[in-house]
């Protein structure tokens, strides 16, 4: 019998948790330690991402606002950064190296990037999978039948892969930000960006580890029914 509740799979539940809270505990750390030292800029960091955006030849990126701490994202679909009111105003190291990382999203889009192009073609896929396997898995759990949890599986693999492929987007990222901030700002800069950042990427390293554990439990499970 294929248990989708047991202890292993708790365990990997709590390995999952922990991460997750760990990392976020790190990366709002870092982001703390770095918003109380001003960057060299003189600017914030919505001006500095756009000098940043200008730098790569790339135009017609919009800017807007989104509350909250750390909500900033690049949207493809609208082509426009999306700053939070403490990185958009902020002219620390931390809000300059966030705005940069969000700057450096932009350019990898202008020049498709390959990864970045992988990811896009797989959201479709992950919107539908991420809200589905688990009840496609539950329902073959509880009928018996093998071939729904087979494609359970099929379906979460694609998740893992979204989630695989979204690493080296977002290290892209960071390290477009980092070279700028090297080139263009003082030390200073470019060493709190290596540490926001590197912080930040952790969370998705997390993420997707947790994700290939899981899987590959939920697959050794299935082979042995």
């Amino acid at each position: 019998m294929f248990y989708y509740y047991d202890m292993g799979y708790m365990l990997i539940a709590l390995l999952a948790t922990v991460l997750g809270l760990a990392t976020q505990a790190y990366i709002n750390r870092m982001y703390a330690k770095w918003s109380v030292v001003d960057a060299s800029f003189g600017a914030t960091g919505a001006d500095v991402a756009k000098d940043m955006l200008r730098n790569a030849g790339v135009s017609g990126v919009g800017f807007a606002r989104i509350g909250g701490t750390l909500t900033d994202h690049y949207d493809p679909r609208d082509n426009t950064l999306h700053l939070s009111d403490a990185n958009c105003d902020g002219g620390s190291v931390a809000s300059v190296a966030v705005a940069c990382h969000e700057a450096g999203h932009a350019v990898q889009h202008a020049h498709a990037y390959v990864p970045v192009q992988i990811r896009s073609a797989l959201v479709p896929v992950v919107n539908l999978t991420q809200s589905t396997w688990s009840l496609v898995l539950l329902a073959g759990i509880m009928m018996q039948m093998a071939g729904l949890v087979q494609l359970a599986l099929i379906l979460f693999a694609a998740s893992v892969a979204f989630q695989l492929v979204t690493l080296p987007v977002e290290i892209d990222a960071s390290r477009r930000a980092i070279v700028y901030l090297g080139q263009h700002g003082q030390a200073i800069d470019q060493q709190g960006a290596k540490e926001v950042l590197t912080a930040a990427a952790l969370t998705y390293v997390a993420a997707a580890l947790t994700s290939v554990v899981q899987l590959l439990y939920l697959m050794s499970r299935m082979r042995r029914r």
